[in-house]
């Protein structure tokens, strides 16, 4: 049966209008977001089994275009769109989170870092570049690939901090795999890179592993 022939307090859209977008489930929004099912399937059929293929929203929007466009009803228009609207959540959240006065919290760091690097699919190590309040200067992206000794490299980091006139900084790299503890590899680097700094008078405050849903950080955990 389509939705048009559901009763209306059943219907996506009307119970969005009449509860809030935080009254649906995810199979709701993502039907609001598909608007139309194929045959046989409504919206929400087809939503439905999206996240129950994908094991959820993360998983979904994970996915990549082939992947997403297996599921009957579904093409690269869809797919396009879907990326479109989850960029616009992932800038409004980073936008909210840049007018904290400072980055004093691991917490707070976490919650950037989880915004802005969460989701790759690449491990990439970044630098927070704080002014003397600790607030954001800017986010660098430094190296990408897997984060050891051989990959990142102090002269690098040093160079940066001192061009952006940077009064202390925060480390930061995701793992992909989701699982945020740090590897003896991480540890090595992290005080390679507190010994580089010191030299010119830089502190590190930080350095946080980013997985899909958990974080770790170093200051927390007493490695620095």
């Amino acid at each position: 049966m389509a939705i048009t022939q559901w009763p209306a307090a059943e219907r996506p859209r009307e119970r969005l209008l009449k509860y809030g977008p935080k009254n649906l489930t995810d199979a709701e929004l993502v039907a609001i977001f598909l608007r139309t099912g194929c045959i046989g399937l409504s919206a929400v059929d087809v939503a439905r089994q999206l996240l129950s293929r994908f094991g959820g929203l993360h998983q979904l929007l994970d996915a990549n275009m082939e992947q997403f466009c297996q599921q009957q009803g579904i093409g690269p228009a869809k797919y396009v769109q879907l990326q479109a609207v989850r960029e616009l959540g992932l800038r409004l959240q980073q936008q909210e989170l840049e007018t904290l006065t400072s980055l004093n919290t691991s917490t707070k760091v976490s919650t950037y870092l989880q915004c802005n690097i969460g989701h790759y699919q690449r491990e990439v190590f970044c630098v927070l570049l704080l002014d003397n309040q600790h607030r954001l200067l800017e986010l660098v992206e430094l190296f990408q690939g897997t984060i050891d000794s051989a990959s990142v490299h102090p002269r690098e980091v040093v160079k940066l901090a001192l061009a952006k006139n940077a009064a202390a900084v925060i480390l930061a790299h995701n793992h992909p795999s989701g699982v945020a503890e740090p590897s003896a590899s991480d540890r090595l680097i992290t005080q390679a890179l507190v010994d580089a700094l010191a030299l010119v008078d830089i502190r590190i405050l930080d350095h946080v592993v980013v997985g899909r849903n958990e974080w770790v950080s170093f200051a927390d955990r007493g490695f620095m």
